[in-house]
């Protein structure tokens, strides 16, 4: 028995093939084999065949017997049934196999089998009459007996793989067969007109479902061999495919493209869907999904760099440490999202440029002050005209990598309205726990933000709400100091601002004095955002005289600062040059930093009313009337004052608004003396909120409130005891020119100031 093994050939019982003797290597056919069995084994590859081993070949083969050899050299070798291979081996470099019989399972009658093929016959006769070769196609046809004969012959046209032709041979059931066999010769016929013809009229349902079928396999052949042939004019289809395939989204993403694509599709370029769905997809395909490394962190480089993008903030820069060290024993995003919060100015988004930059990341900043639509978090449906993604996933878009260290800007600002509460939203985005399957509404598919380092930024805790400042640990950021602000200026915004207006380190100088002169009466602030608007002003002017050629380099001194920057149209509020009764000075925070304000207090004649002028808050006007009642306890025999007169109580700026429980005591210290008719030295502040029953309770700003102290001139300041920790993240320079007592008890503070001896 001779085996020959093949590949990519359709052989089918009961059909007469006909062979070069020379086709199969190793296999020189002679008159002497004839009458021989033939086992034909069908290869898995396409492979050399000298070479063949048993795991190369499929299970099923076709015997046959070889019945003549002609003139012409070729040899006729007739199918007579499948066999399944039990065994194959090497034999004196021959291969060998041992094999069963494997029939067909007969579930159709003769009769049947016959009209069926007349029937399919009959329709290749009436499709070969309207071609050019059809005669010679006729004739051919006209010689067929069974279907078997039918495929095989024409199988060199068919739209078929190797394992179509195979899993046709590999069909028992007669019936499928045949089925399968009518199924591709009529998908054959459809490919042949459709390739002559715009337009075919259909017969019936049956043919109309084999010409979809064909139409959909010939364009995408020759959209294929198109994009092959012109890669730069690739269709959009054939690009997300390939775009698709390589992004390495997940099993869920992938669905939901695959699905957007096949609609895009049938959509149609003049669809007006076409562009919603390109979008899509565009959006989708560009977004980084391959979880990327953590590489190694150096803390001593990343320390290098946070001192020389930032002056100061030695506390802050710890923490950030501390977290970079955690990611690198974890080696994966780890520890709390840190919220920055501090007055404007202070350095609390440039500082996540320079995590960004130690970490080696991508760097992206999202501003969410005054967002109230949740959309903007979340992206809208795609079911809305204009959807778009949220701004988280642009961000990652924007970055173009999975894992930047995305800085939250303005948490602070969030609002809510009809449109729903962005800062619930956010809650997922924020929780470890949560945000690795992260879901925007446009994408309608999950993603995985854990290897995002978020940071956020506020300038105050209060407005932020409670769930959502849980999710977050705050770092507060001091306002900086006068010899702060000093050396930011000479180490960043000077050489900043000379390099974005082009001018040269020699051609200008400012002096210490006159840098000194702007921070003290040019800027009100707590942060540096003023003090380097001014030395932009100054820059500016120094180019023009430069350009001019009025001067061929520019020193500023200190008295030559009103020319460059005009007046000084800033007051700070410095301390009173003579006590009065019923004033006192308190000291306040503001987003700009620390300030003092003054509590005035008068008596008019009247019947007890109590008037509050200053703008002042809710919470404010009930410290006052809580400071009332207290005075009235600490001085009972002086509570009829408060019958017979009027009180009125005033806090400058009137246009002003301001609110919060730290004037309480300032308040109740004001009316004592104003009760009393007694002073308390000018050179004296005060801040803390007190209760109903005269307790000194702690407050927030501290850090603000004492600069403000020592730049107004206040020299003896009085905090609320529990505070006291908190000079430790006073700058030193600060406390050394304060005297600061601690105080529990408003009746201690009243007594200290107004009731001492004369």
């Amino acid at each position: 028995m001779l085996t020959i093994p093949i590949y990519d050939l359709l052989l089918l019982p009961g059909v007469n093939f006909f062979f070069k003797r020379d086709t199969f290597p190793g296999h020189s056919l002679s008159a002497e084999d004839v009458g021989q069995d033939v086992l034909f084994l069908m290869l898995k590859t396409d492979r050399d065949r000298q070479a063949v081993q048993p795991e190369d070949i499929y299970p099923v083969g076709i015997m046959g017997r070889l019945e003549s050899i002609d003139d012409d050299d070729s040899a006729r070798i007739h199918a007579t049934s499948r066999v399944k291979i039990s065994s194959v081996h090497q034999e004196e470099g021959m291969l060998k196999a041992e094999v069963e019989p494997f029939p067909d399972e007969v579930d159709i009658t003769p009769e049947e089998e016959k009209e069926s093929f007349a029937k399919i016959k009959k329709e290749l006769m009436e499709f070969a009459r309207g071609f050019q070769w059809g005669i010679w196609a006729r004739t051919m046809i006209y010689h067929w007996n069974t279907l078997e004969e039918a495929i095989c012959a024409l199988s060199g046209y068919l739209n078929f793989t190797w394992e179509d032709k195979y899993a046709l041979l590999e069909i028992s059931s007669r019936k499928e067969r045949n089925s399968r066999i009518q199924e591709a010769l009529f998908e054959l016929m459809e490919i042949f007109r459709v390739s002559e013809e715009a337009e075919i009229a259909q017969k019936d349902s049956n043919e109309k479902l084999y010409r979809e079928s064909a139409l959909k396999k010939q364009i995408d052949f020759l959209q294929t061999q198109l994009d092959d042939l012109h890669p730069e004019n690739i269709s959009d289809i054939r690009r997300y495919e390939k775009k698709i395939q390589e992004s390495g989204m997940n099993e869920e993403a992938e669905k939901e493209a695959l699905k957007v694509l096949n609609r895009m599709k049938q959509e149609g370029k003049d669809s007006h869907e076409y562009g919603i769905l390109y979008d899509y997809l565009d959006f989708v395909t560009t977004l980084v999904w391959k979880t990327e490394e953590i590489d190694d962190i150096d803390l001593k480089k990343a320390e290098k760099i946070l001192e020389e993008d930032h002056y100061g903030l030695k506390k802050v820069k710890e923490r950030i440490i501390q977290q970079l060290a955690v990611m690198a024993l974890n080696k994966k995003q780890s520890g709390s999202i840190l919220l920055f919060v501090g007055p404007p100015g202070t350095g609390k988004t440039s500082i996540g440029q320079s995590i960004a930059k130690a970490l080696g990341r991508k760097y992206v900043r999202i501003s969410l002050g005054g967002v109230r639509d949740e959309a903007e978090i979340r992206g809208h449906r795609r079911t809305y005209i204009g959807a778009m993604p949220g701004r988280i996933m642009e961000g990652i878009k924007r970055s173009g990598a999975s894992n930047p260290v995305m800085v939250l800007d303005e948490v602070d600002k969030l609002g809510n309205d009809f449109r729903g509460d962005p800062s619930s939203a956010l809650l997922e985005v924020l929780d470890p726990e949560q945000n690795y399957t992260f879901t925007d509404h446009y994408m309608n598919v999950p993603y995985d933000l854990s290897n995002v380092l978020f940071v956020c930024t506020a300038n105050s805790q209060d407005t932020i709400p409670e769930p959502l400042l849980n999710r977050m640990e705050a770092i507060p950021f001091p306002g900086y100091t006068e010899i702060e602000k000093f050396q930011i200026a000479k180490k960043h915004l000077i050489i900043r601002a000379m390099e974005e207006m082009g001018i040269k380190k020699e051609n200008l100088r400012i002096q210490d004095a006159a840098l000194r002169r702007i921070i003290t009466e040019y800027t009100a602030e707590a942060g540096v955002r003023g003090l380097k608007k001014q030395i932009d002003i100054l820059c500016r002017h120094a180019a023009v005289k430069l350009v001019k050629g009025e001067q061929k380099s520019v020193t500023l001194t200190e008295k030559r600062v009103p020319e460059y920057l005009g007046r000084n149209r800033l007051h700070h509020e410095k301390v009173m040059d003579e006590p009065r009764v019923g004033v006192m000075t308190g000291l306040a925070y503001t987003q700009a930093g620390g300030e003092i304000l003054f509590i005035e207090t008068a008596f008019t004649k009247g019947d007890g009313k109590l008037l509050i002028t200053g703008q002042l808050g809710d919470v404010m006007k009930e410290s006052a009337q809580i400071a009332v009642t207290l005075v009235k306890e600490m001085f009972p025999d002086r509570a009829s004052m408060f019958m017979e007169n009027d009180l009125h109580i005033h806090v400058p700026a009137g246009a002003v608004p301001k609110d919060g429980p730290s004037a309480g005591i300032t308040l109740t210290t004001a009316i004592a003396s104003l009760v009393t008719g007694r002073c308390a030295d000018t050179h004296t502040a005060m801040t803390g909120e007190v209760s109903l029953r005269g307790k000194v309770l702690p407050i927030g700003g501290l850090n603000e409130k004492l600069m403000a102290a020592q730049r107004a001139g206040v020299t003896t300041v009085y905090i609320p005891g529990e505070n006291m920790d908190d000079l430790e993240d006073v700058a030193e320079e600060v406390r050394k020119t304060l005297t600061i007592y601690p105080m529990d008890e408003a009746k201690t503070v009243v007594e200290a100031l107004l009731c001492r001896p004369e």
